[in-house]
């Protein structure tokens, strides 16, 4: 997986945080160890729930641009239609 957005959540309907890299298992372990960003440090926000692959760079970060304008509801609509039970996904897809 070249590049991905990704969504962490806190836990189920919990703190939601989205977020793109190049290298979806080093930025979980990264925040899963408090190293990635502030808030999720702070919400405790470390469990992978929904992840997009993307070729190049410029389309994942218009994706997650997208992804963060949105509200709520959408963020937790497109989560459910991927994993309906919130379970923690595997950063190596």
């Amino acid at each position: 997986m070249p590049f991905a957005v990704y969504i962490l959540a806190s836990q189920r309907n919990g703190t939601l945080y989205v977020g793109v890299t190049r290298d979806l298992g080093r930025r979980v372990e990264q925040h899963r160890a408090g190293l990635g960003s502030a808030f999720t440090r702070r919400y405790g926000v470390i469990r992978l729930v929904y992840a997009e692959a993307f070729d190049r760079a410029e389309d994942a970060i218009a994706r997650e641009k997208q992804v963060k304008g949105w509200n709520r509801a959408w963020k937790l609509k497109l989560i459910e239609a991927a994993n309906p039970d919130w379970l923690e996904i595997s950063a190596d897809l």
